[in-house]
């Protein structure tokens, strides 16, 4: 009976990997990863509020972006929180369900950044290859639309998943990692592992189709840009963002996926806590960066002291 009242009361706890010299370097870390996780917070809320109070940008491809930057903040609330006060407390467990929680929101965070730069490709494909139907194509319900499905899709294959790994029994308590992930939960477990195995490769398939889709209609865009010196302007100004969101997201996806199923032994703990930060930490800093100062209707307003020093040094090399 009592042992009964104890499983009730007290959730099942697992450990997570504790960072290499933790207690000398412990104030450092925790600075720099508060400092990391205020400036996601400050950076994609500006640009999410500067989209919405400027009505020149209620355009399409700027609404798109403030999915950009509620999903960057979504994504890192699931692991800056949890690692800050493991820091403080010096303690990095955490309970089988907050676990499950963590990998659900870090991971569909990651798979909606997927689906809504295979939006934003479309948005840029038909701006720049049938600038006429623009407007007859993105309509606000259009927009809606795509907005929920970049929501709703990898929100469906993450509940599927965490459904598949938390149904099943577990027999180890260690997760070597420095937060969780669904294939570390799944390994976890001490019994057959294939429909995890075929569910997880079924995700891979259906988001590497979306990215090669990206990669065709890039192609498409940069062979309807040779004709055209306004078209070659706009591309780079408007798709130079998504090309390298694309790129450093891929091979970190990439690496964090072979990484989880198949383990790295030879690579050092350090290289693989770095290759496995850069998805928390690049996507959420690196996106509003990008996408504020390359297009320039955004950069105006969100960061308006860049755009004067810039025009001032202008200026003085033309006098």
């Amino acid at each position: 009976m009592n042992n009964m009242m104890d499983n009730v009361s007290y959730p099942m706890l697992l450990t997570l990997m504790a960072p290499k010299e933790t207690k000398a370097y412990k104030h450092v870390y925790f600075i720099c990863f508060l400092a990391l996780y205020l400036f996601i917070l400050i950076i994609n809320i500006r640009l999410f509020m500067v989209i919405i109070m400027e009505k020149a940008l209620h355009e399409p491809m700027y609404m798109f972006l403030c999915h950009v930057c509620i999903n960057g903040v979504f994504g890192a609330s699931g692991f800056y929180p949890k690692i800050l006060s493991d820091l403080i407390l010096d303690s990095y467990v955490i309970s089988f369900h907050m676990c499950a929680l963590q990998a659900y929101v870090i991971y569909s965070s990651l798979l909606s950044d997927i689906t809504i730069l295979t939006v934003m490709a479309y948005d840029r494909y038909v701006a720049i290859c049938k600038p006429l139907d623009y407007h007859s194509k993105l309509t606000k319900n259009t927009c809606v639309k795509f907005i929920l499905f970049s929501w709703i899709v990898p929100n469906c294959f993450c509940i599927t998943a965490a459904l598949f790994s938390n149904l099943r029994p577990i027999c180890k308590y260690h997760i070597d990692k420095l937060y969780c992930d669904n294939w570390s939960i799944v390994k976890l477990s001490c019994v057959s592992s294939f429909v995890n195995g075929v569910f997880g490769y079924a995700i891979t398939v259906t988001f590497f189709s979306f990215i090669v889709l990206i990669i065709v209609s890039y192609f498409k865009l940069i062979s309807a840009c040779k004709a055209s010196l306004e078209s070659r302007r706009k591309f780079w100004q408007t798709c130079l963002p998504h090309i390298l969101s694309l790129m450093n997201f891929t091979f970190a996806i990439l690496f964090d996926n072979m990484y989880s199923r198949y383990g790295a032994n030879d690579i050092s703990e350090g290289l693989r806590n770095f290759l496995a930060l850069e998805l928390v930490i690049v996507p959420p800093v690196f996106n509003p960066l990008i996408y504020g100062l390359n297009i320039r209707a955004v950069r105006k307003r969100v960061f308006p002291s860049c755009v004067a020093a810039s025009e001032n040094v202008l200026k003085r090399v033309k006098t």
